[in-house]
């Protein structure tokens, strides 16, 4: 009995489905899809080419172009023509080809580029240190003064081994304003060595053997003889009288026995000191004939080291604006 109502109520539930119009679609879908998938696929691929082809308008053969890309700019803008005027100007503008100059040569040599040509065979300048219108030629063993260039204005020879300074070692330097020795070997200058030097101002000598000091010219401003064998003897009478431009004496270490009067109104420093000085005037510095004589300028005297009692002539420092260095007992 259970099995036959179960029978019919399944018949029951088997039509109702039938007779639902979503089963009869799902159906319908089904054949459909069957028939489309039987199909020959290449012949859809061959459509399907067909397709793209007309849809993009190209075949294999034309040239493709990328789409955004665009040609680069041409940078090569006309250059306009130069001006009459400019062109002118550049050809004036030229380079002029550059002619070496020789140096003038001085006491000696043949006046090469490097200056004169020295005894060790070489030029001045390649030799020493050439400097604008300085050359330097220290401590280079020379045993004497080499030429200098015509233009030369200041002049070192310092710590050589030079004897002896002849008239013809400065001949037609008409520039030179300086000259230094210094520490040299030096026991004789000749007479009138220096005397045809219209511009020297300036002479260190110290620390040499010199017993004669030389003659000089006017336009002397400082004379540096010290740590020599100058004596008496040895300085000319009144000898910087005439130097009106005088400013530094220096004779340190020598063997002087007197102060070499007259000395110049523009004198500021004299270093006299460790000579043989014993005694000294009372009209050495000033004036006696006329009170009022002051020598502002001349503040710097050293006499330490002379035998020489300063306390004994007290009138000869009324002008001076010190009291010269020294011994006063």
């Amino acid at each position: 009995m259970r099995m036959l109502v179960r029978l019919v109520l399944g018949l029951f539930v088997l039509k109702v489905v039938v007779a639902s119009p979503r089963f009869s679609r799902q159906v319908d879908l089904d054949s459909y899809d069957s028939a489309n998938y039987d199909v020959d696929l290449d012949n859809l691929n061959l459509e399907n080419q067909d397709i793209y082809d007309y849809e993009d308008g190209l075949t294999i053969d034309d040239p493709q172009i990328e789409i955004g890309t665009l040609a680069p700019p041409d940078y090569n803008y006309p250059v306009p023509e130069a001006s009459l005027e400019e062109q002118e100007g550049e050809e004036e503008e030229e380079e002029v080809p550059l002619t070496p100059q020789l140096i003038p040569q001085g006491s000696g040599g043949s006046g090469v580029l490097m200056g004169p040509d020295t005894q060790k065979g070489m030029p001045t300048c390649l030799l020493c240190t050439c400097l604008g219108g300085s050359v330097y030629c220290d401590d280079l063993k020379l045993d004497s003064v080499p030429p200098l260039p015509k233009d030369t204005t200041h002049f070192y020879a310092r710590y050589n081994r030079i004897t002896k300074i002849n008239k013809s070692d400065f001949a037609s330097m008409n520039k030179l304003k300086r000259i230094d020795l210094t520490s040299n070997e030096i026991t004789t200058i000749e007479d009138r060595a220096f005397m045809g030097l219209p511009e020297l101002e300036e002479l260190v000598i110290r620390e040499n053997h010199i017993s004669q000091l030389p003659a000089l010219p006017e336009t002397m401003t400082l004379i540096d003889a010290s740590h020599n064998n100058i004596g008496t003897k040895g300085i000319h009478k009144e000898p910087f009288k005439d130097m009106t431009g005088l400013l530094y004496l220096y004779l340190t270490d020598n063997l002087i026995d007197y102060i070499p009067v007259p000395l110049p109104d523009s004198l500021r420093s004299l270093h006299l000191q460790r000579n043989n000085i014993q005694t000294m005037h009372e009209d050495t510095f000033c004036n006696l004939k006329d009170f009022n004589y002051i020598r502002n300028a001349l503040e710097d005297i050293r006499l330490d080291g002379n035998p020489i009692n300063l306390s004994r002539t007290p009138q000869a420092y009324i002008c001076l604006p010190r009291i010269p260095i020294g011994d006063l007992i």
